[in-house]
């Protein structure tokens, strides 16, 4: 089994990453240009003085465009996208910490099969997701994922997951499954359904608290 990692998440709704690209290559430009202009200014003004100073080329590759793009993309995706003003315009919530889950497993009929506890654990950045569920018997990893921007109910998180029990679980088996989590708009809580697949064959309810 392939070690669970961070993936990639799309936003439906939310600023098209490709546009966000393109201003991020238009910023880097110009703050390049001023830099390089100011630094080779600071130079003229230095020899007017008498001083002998020369600018290597590893200094100006220090402020090109590309290393200004790689920093400005950097920032973005590890701090900037979650401050009030950008994340406002990205429309990517920052669901990211520790949730406490109270999940129902339901029968065919409806009627409630079992009920159980879990702890939901989120690690996001601006352009990758990982979403780890642990119970007492065993835990989910997330596969891929989407959140969807809702102007009425907050954001919808739709996510793709592989469960393995834990060692020593017994009547357990590691299968594929799907949730669909409606987050409310003040990000504190979220509630929504899960559905199994392969050898477990269940589905039921969850309803996520967020932890301070």
């Amino acid at each position: 089994m392939v070690a669970p990692q961070e993936h990639e998440y799309s936003v439906m709704g939310g600023a098209n990453r490709a546009n966000v690209g393109r201003l991020l290559s238009f910023a880097a430009s110009a703050i390049s240009g001023a830099l390089v202009f100011a630094l080779l200014s600071a130079v003229d003004l230095a020899k007017k003085f008498g001083w002998n100073v020369n600018v290597p080329p590893t200094m100006l590759s220090l402020v090109g465009a590309g290393a200004v793009f790689g920093l400005l993309y950097w920032v973005l995706n590890k701090w900037a996208w979650k401050w009030p003003g950008i994340g406002l315009a990205l429309k990517v919530p920052d669901i990211s910490g520790t949730w406490d889950c109270v999940g129902k497993t339901f029968e065919s009929d409806g009627s409630m099969r079992y009920d159980w506890q879990a702890e939901v654990t989120i690690v996001q950045s601006w352009d990758k997701l990982r979403i780890r569920l642990v119970t007492k018997t065993s835990g989910s990893s997330s596969i891929s994922a989407a959140v969807a921007h809702d102007s009425i109910d907050g954001f919808v998180l739709l996510y793709h997951y592989r469960n393995d029990p834990k060692a020593g679980a017994t009547g357990l088996a590691s299968h594929m499954g799907c949730s669909v989590m409606t987050i409310a708009k003040d990000l504190k809580s979220a509630k929504g359904e899960y559905f199994n697949g392969y050898s477990r064959m269940t589905f039921g309810t969850m309803n996520w608290t967020r932890k301070n």
